[in-house]
């Protein structure tokens, strides 16, 4: 039987004051393209090693990460010692997650959509990693914009899934990170986003009550409402933050114990200056925070470039980052600390 009190305890410990996610869960061709981009082969071991490197940040991890997200392979990796690496998050007081989701498919009869998958057999995995020591989990959503797209039939494919995904997640005694991406890559402007991510999150929600899915232990992970990146618009810090408060305080009921967002492709600073100038709009319901992932790591690799001689430069990048990002949580960041000491 679900124990909402404590599936309530570990949402709230992952989305603590000052705290938020790491998205360490890329897929197997995502960081291969991260590391492309910096020379380095992506194999088995060195995926092993990056993540080591960032699970070792004690101090950040301590201060400023609540919760991490992981790809299946590295949920059962050991660290070069012989130390599982889900042993190091544990040990900073993170709590660790796993990435459950099967990635996007075409959706039929929805030309240009898209629907998630890994519903089946995921009641046994969920157990499985339960077993391993994940407390969380995460399952997105993908929802694009374009001509005639996206359509409320495959909005709802969608949200309907990932309602599924959240009640056997507390079933098993896991918390759903629930992840509807409203993608900016498009050549959309802010009020299109805002028109879609409205009529998203209000299906989302709907789904949600259908398939009877606590709140309370649960955390969202929606998109910022933003205009595409192929628009060519560069929308003001305080327009991003207005607008993306407005959908949420319309469509994200306040039982909810916080909101990570992703960042979606926004680079490292626009991510943390928008998710500071929502939070310096208080008083909000809902806590708000970040679950970045390239905006988290992307200073972090260019650091480290596959070299073991860059692993303590890399780690100072990322527990950069995440201060900033935390700071941003409270509201209390401004671009004079990215240059201070």
């Amino acid at each position: 039987m679900m124990d909402l009190a404590a599936l309530n305890q570990v949402a709230e410990k992952m989305v603590a004051p000052g705290k938020g996610l790491l998205a360490a869960d890329e897929s197997s061709g995502t960081i291969k393209k991260r590391f492309d981009d910096i020379g380095v082969a992506s194999t088995e071991d060195t995926r092993r090693d990056y993540r080591e490197l960032l699970f070792r940040c004690t101090d950040a991890l301590r201060d400023h990460i609540g919760g991490v997200i992981l790809f299946d392979e590295t949920i059962w990796q050991d660290a070069a010692d012989g130390t599982p690496l889900i042993r190091l998050i544990e040990a900073t007081g993170a709590v660790p997650g796993i990435k459950v989701d099967k990635g996007t498919r075409p959706l039929p009869g929805f030309p240009g959509e898209t629907v998630t998958e890994g519903l089946d057999g995921l009641g046994e995995r969920l157990a499985a990693y339960y077993q391993r020591g994940a407390r969380f989990a995460k399952w997105r959503a993908v929802i694009d914009i374009g001509a005639g797209i996206p359509t409320r039939g495959a909005i709802k494919a969608g949200a309907h899934a990932l309602a599924r995904y959240a009640g056997l997640c507390q079933a098993a005694q896991i918390v759903p990170v629930v992840e509807p991406e409203v993608l900016m890559d498009g050549g959309h402007d802010i009020g299109r986003c805002e028109e879609v991510t409205r009529l998203t999150l209000q299906t989302v929600f709907e789904e949600l009550y259908e398939q009877r899915v606590a709140l309370e232990g649960m955390v969202l992970k929606p998109n910022m409402v933003i205009s595409g990146m192929a628009s060519g618009r560069k929308d003001s810090v305080q327009e991003v933050a207005r607008r993306t408060l407005a959908v949420l305080k319309a469509h994200a009921p306040a039982a909810l114990p916080g909101i990570a967002f992703l960042s979606g492709g926004q680079s490292d600073e626009e991510a943390t200056a928008h998710l500071d100038a929502m939070n310096r709009m208080a008083p909000l319901p809902w806590k708000l925070t970040f679950s970045y992932g390239r905006a988290l790591q992307h200073a972090a690799q260019h650091a480290w470039r596959g070299r073991r001689e860059n692993v303590a430069a890399a780690q100072t990048a990322f527990s950069h980052r995440a201060r900033m990002n935390g700071l941003a949580s409270l509201g209390q960041w401004d671009g004079s600390k990215e240059t201070a000491g």
